[in-house]
């Protein structure tokens, strides 16, 4: 947290972020994604890398999906969402579509 608020402090045009929700309360998770999302708005470009796939596809424009460190999927976030692989393998819906 007081990274990010330092980074912040900078007014930065781009942001990278790694796994901004690492060992936080989920109250403190749900406003880091908030802030991040508000960041967008005001047109800050973020890299963010998360394991918290389904937050990081709902504020994502573009998102890569990565399996042993390759890329197995990429897309438009609102697809990626929808994809039934991404759904059973990160979504944590198993077979609920």
């Amino acid at each position: 947290m007081l990274a990010l608020g330092r980074a912040l402090m900078a007014k930065p045009k781009l942001l990278m972020l790694d796994e901004p929700s690492l060992g936080l309360a989920p109250l403190i998770v749900r406003e880091i994604f908030h802030i991040v999302a508000a960041l967008k708005r005001t047109g800050v470009a973020i890299l963010l890398v998360e394991q918290n796939a389904r937050a990081a596809l709902q504020i994502a424009d573009y998102g890569y999906v990565l399996e042993t460190g390759e890329v197995a999927l990429e897309g438009v976030s609102a697809d990626l969402q929808n994809d039934p692989k991404v759904i059973e393998s990160y979504l944590g819906l198993g077979g609920k579509h």
